[in-house]
């Protein structure tokens, strides 16, 4: 029997591997209940037993693991750059219509084109995503990529693979030898309030609809993104089959997409006169707004293959299927006033107040106009009648301007000269107008605290934005220096505070005076660093003083840092301004931990990996501590991996290290590499 942290060999191979195949089989077959035909039949932790079961199993008989197992969905590596995949057939574009009359047009031309043949139309929604080309080769899934100009498009595989409702494996006993079938991928639209909610409390611009959302979420280079952004996939069409089951027409194939586990739209209808086509859109346009997601109009397609082949395409659209979209949900109404808002950036947005209106059940009395390119472009003015819809669905946004009603208009807006708040000199960048004054301008404050407390920049229990604000409305802060002069007594003025609240708000700030230097680098709400650019330049010079004093070339000097961070870091600290703030947080008790790195010993020049929970550190601790000895950091486990060092219930990453041959040690190991005893 041999053990291997906490996970031990206690059955013989062949009983491990049938056990496996066994979680496997029921695994999928939930998710297949779940993802596809919307009925789960067993409660989430008992699921999660099931699935811990077998990462146990597959931790302490790595070479049962295969890359179809339903653990092989955590996601990998950042990718440099996309693949360019040419696709198994084309991907063409719909031609779209908006009126009835075109689509007896399309009807006509159907009908004239077969010469009295029955022609019937599989109706469904159009679903308002990104289109994937998703390929299995004997059942298991062999690339996913985008339609990028419908020959060939960009590789996500691995993004793709993060999707719970792709299935790694087809189910079924006809799966064909080849299977290239087309989806969309959407992100619902709870989970898309729920992200954009995430974004703006890091401080980081929204998506302006779940289209864009679930586009950006499978564009990212790290897949690890992708994963926790929950997306859905919905497939509706088989673009290439090889050595599969003769279907004759599209219900039946519909009808085999969820057969083999692939999630397809319940909504899909079968009729044969251009009427039936007219009520389904209308029944689809009143049920729109009690979906879960994005349609934009339905997809009416002839149901024979065999007359699809003989009416073949265009260029650009196959002459068998059609878009009727839903006309655009817009009112008109008047601009009020345009007002400007300043952002944690600094960014000046133009927004315009609207005399209230209705569109789509929501009420809507406000529109971004962008920039002031964007208000030039449409010629928008306050006293101007405009039309207005909810684009995507989701954000308000003006289309136009209607012609004018009355002999003169208002004069043509521009954007002010100074910041509206503290009436600093905007720099003009591009399209976009810029309060320079950093850390000192009111507007940008509130944002600005937060960010300064968040978990990545000083980590500041108990200050989020509710309690930000009321710090600020109370005028208890009016710099991110000014919370660490905060009492007792304070806090105890601010309505939202007890006793209890205001001891742990004033414990967390204390804990935040002792910070590395990486971390107060970040909460500075610097342009273009991250927490990532933030470590390089912590590491590369050691202290506060020498990256406030460098200039560009000796930024540069940092590797991974190119010319627009060097411009942006060196500008930040040739603000007065900033410099003051900073001081102030110095005056105040705030020290940073030099960065010091040693390039000798057992970790030096290591690429070491964390997994699993740890007892006297936190992760971000350790991999600090790995990084001051040298070490590089990695969240996967590749070819590459020097070391892995692995806690209470390791999962897939332990896993897969012990199937590279790469050296696994427990948390007492590390402890003792890098000298913390205790």
């Amino acid at each position: 029997m041999r053990e291997s942290h906490g996970v031990t060999r206690q059955q013989p191979l062949t009983a491990a591997r049938r056990r496996a195949e066994q979680l496997r089989d029921v695994i999928r077959q939930h998710d297949y209940r779940y993802y596809v035909v919307d009925r789960p039949t067993i409660s989430d932790t008992a699921y999660d037993r099931l699935f811990e079961e077998l990462a146990r199993l597959e931790a302490a008989y790595p070479e049962l693991i295969t890359p179809d197992s339903p653990t092989q969905r955590v996601a990998g590596a950042p990718l440099p750059a996309f693949p360019a995949i040419e696709h198994l057939a084309p991907m063409l574009s719909l031609e779209s219509v908006t009126d009835a009359d075109d689509v007896r047009r399309f009807d006509e031309r159907i009908h004239a084109s077969v010469r009295g043949r029955t022609v019937r139309y599989v109706l469904e929604p159009k679903f308002d995503g990104l289109s994937l080309e998703v390929v299995y080769r004997d059942g298991v899934l062999l690339r996913a990529s985008t339609r990028g100009d419908g020959e060939r498009g960009e590789g996500v595989t691995e993004n793709v693979k993060t999707i719970r409702s792709v299935p790694l494996r087809l189910r079924g006993n006809s799966v064909p030898r080849l299977l290239a079938v087309r989806g969309e991928a959407i992100m619902r639209l709870d989970d898309f309030r729920a992200l954009n909610e995430r974004l703006e409390r890091d401080g980081q611009p929204p998506f302006a609809n779940p289209r864009n959302a679930a586009a950006g979420s499978i564009r990212q280079l790290d897949p690890r993104i992708t994963a926790q952004r929950r997306l859905d996939v919905f497939f509706y069409d088989i673009l290439h089959m090889e050595r599969g089951p003769r279907l004759a027409d599209d219900m039946r194939l519909l009808q085999a997409l969820p057969a083999w586990g692939l999630h397809a739209s319940p909504n899909t209808r079968v009729c044969s006169s251009v009427d039936k086509v007219v009520q389904y859109h209308r029944e689809m346009e009143r049920r729109r707004d009690s979906l879960e997601y994005e349609i934009d109009g339905i997809v009416l397609k002839v149901n024979d293959l065999d007359l699809r082949a003989r009416l073949q395409m265009t260029a650009r659209h196959p002459r068998w299927a059609l878009a009727f979209k839903f006309a655009p949900r817009e009112q008109e109404t008047t601009i009020e006033d345009i007002v400007v808002q300043v952002g944690r950036s600094g960014v000046l947005t133009p927004v315009a107040v609207l005399r209230p209106v209705q569109i789509g059940g929501v009420t809507v009395t406000r529109a971004t106009l962008h920039n002031r390119d964007e208000i030039a472009r449409k010629d928008l003015r306050v006293g101007d009648v405009v039309r207005v819809i909810r684009a995507g669905d989701v954000i308000p946004e003006i289309v136009e301007h209607v012609p004018a009603r009355r002999a003169h208009r208002h004069r043509p807006y521009i954007m002010p000269a100074r910041c509206p708040e503290c009436h600093t000199s905007i720099v003009q960048e591009r399209p976009f107008d810029h309060c320079p004054n950093g850390l000192a301008c009111p507007a940008q404050l509130k944002r600005t605290i937060h960010h300064f407390g968040s978990r990545d920049a000083l980590d500041i229990r108990g200050l989020g934005p509710e309690t930000v604000d009321a710090l600020v409305s109370e005028g208890l802060v009016r710099s991110v220096a000014d919370l660490f002069t905060l009492t007792h007594d304070d806090l105890m003025q601010v309505e939202r505070f007890a006793d209890v609240s205001a001891t742990n708000l004033l414990k967390a700030i204390d804990r935040a005076r002792q910070t590395p230097l990486w971390r107060f680098l970040h909460a500075l709400g610097i342009p273009s660093v991250g927490t990532r650019t933030a470590r390089d330049l912590a590491e590369h010079f050691g202290t506060l003083d020498r990256i406030q004093s460098a200039d560009e070339a000796e930024l540069m000097a940092v590797p991974g840092i190119g010319p627009t961070v060097a411009r942006d870091v060196a500008a930040f600290f040739r603000r007065a301004v900033n410099r003051r703030v900073i001081e102030s947080c110095r005056r105040r008790g705030v020290r940073m931990s030099r960065t010091s790195v040693t390039r000798r010993g057992p970790l030096a020049g290591k690429t070491v990996v964390f997994t699993g929970g740890l007892e006297s550190m936190t992760r971000e601790d350790a991999e600090e501590r790995a990084r001051a000895r040298g070490a590089l950091t990695a969240r996967s486990v590749s070819a590459e991996t020097d070391l892995v060092v692995a806690g209470t219930d390791p999962g897939s990453k332990y896993a897969k290290a012990c199937a590279l041959g790469v050296r696994v040690i427990d948390e007492g190991q590390f402890q003792r590499l890098i000298g913390a005893h205790g």
